[in-house]
């Protein structure tokens, strides 16, 4: 996939260490990797949007486990905060559906990198109201009603739509995503942009299971040295972070034997992607690479080392994940 680099106030000039040698004459604040409006780079279809080929290929691309055969059903994309974004919340499935939209907005954040003292805000602290929320808004002290974190290098955290969001500068985040991008924004420290107030405060909600994700450690694969670490299964995605040394096969179909596209984004290092009948892909640092859920088996052939994210939808239908403040 082609990035596409997303202006936004609060991002960077320079979007080291994912894409060190691009420079920026306005402030980028999000790469889109997997956008509706994102381009094929390679290929018979390149050029091509992935919305235009998801509508053409539908559960060849898509898999059996997506809800909707003819959209891409995951958002991924790298974000850059270098100032506070803006106090904001995405409607959860129930609420999208009153006001006309599809699905809602649930998402995760892994954590690339970050520096000392990097935060976000997630959700209102204990005992905070919704009325409350609005009153510190129209006060200009809408941070005071926010429950804020420490996040560090190698954290996932769990965003369930109706919670209330922001993140800080100094870290660099990986969100993975419904494929929506209805926002309300609450509060934007006094930037001249349009609040959502009354669509955003009833999407509010003061009871979430968003949080820092508890997980187990990575875990050796087996016969190899590399290592499989399980960072987020929820109701609309898995994520599994892959530190590879060695050549990997991997599945389009999981235990359930339902299949996904799968989304593999480089975090360090370069490897190649190979399947039968398919010329390989390189992929590298801030690189991504969808493989279509028709094609099954692939391997991931290291080029010396690769770490990257693998994220997919579940094929069975699971819960949401175990999280802490």
């Amino acid at each position: 996939m082609l990035p596409r680099f997303d202006p936004r106030p609060w991002g960077a000039l320079d979007l080291s260490p994912i894409y060190p040698n691009r420079p920026f004459e306005e402030k980028i604040g999000e790469a889109w990797l997997t956008g509706d409006e994102c381009a094929i780079a390679n290929g018979p279809l390149a050029g091509q949007t992935l919305a235009k080929v998801s509508e053409t290929y539908r559960r060849e691309l898509v898999g059996d486990a997506a809800r909707d055969p003819r959209r891409f059903p995951l958002l991924l994309k790298f974000l850059f905060p270098h100032e506070h974004l803006s106090v904001q919340v995405h409607p959860d499935d129930e609420q999208a559906l009153r006001v006309g939209q599809p699905w809602g907005k649930t998402e995760c954040w892994y954590v690339a990198h970050a520096k000392p003292g990097a935060k976000i805000a997630l959700g209102l602290k204990p005992g905070v109201t919704v009325a409350q929320l609005e009153e510190a808004i129209h006060e200009k002290r809408a941070e005071e009603s926010l429950n804020w974190l420490n996040v560090y290098t190698g954290d996932m955290i769990y965003v369930a739509g109706g919670t209330v969001h922001t993140l800080g500068p100094g870290s660099v985040i990986v969100e993975t995503q419904q494929q929506s991008d209805t926002t309300y924004r609450l509060y934007d420290y006094g930037r001249p942009r349009e609040l959502h107030l009354k669509d955003g405060l009833a999407a509010v909600k003061t009871k979430v299971g968003s949080g820092k994700v508890v997980r187990p450690a990575p875990a050796q694969v087996a016969g190899s040295d590399n290592r499989k670490a399980p960072l987020v299964a929820a109701p609309y995605f898995v994520v599994d972070m892959f530190e590879m040394k060695d050549a990997q096969e991997l599945d389009t179909r999981d235990e359930s034997g339902k299949s996904s596209a799968q989304i593999l984004v480089a975090l360090e290092g370069c490897g190649i992607v190979e399947a039968a009948g398919a010329e390989a892909v390189t992929f590298a640092k801030g690189d991504a690479v969808v493989v279509p859920a028709s094609i099954g088996k692939f391997t991931v052939r290291p080029q010396w080392t690769i770490e990257f994210l693998r994220s997919r939808v579940p094929g069975a239908v699971l819960p949401e994940p175990e999280t802490r403040m």
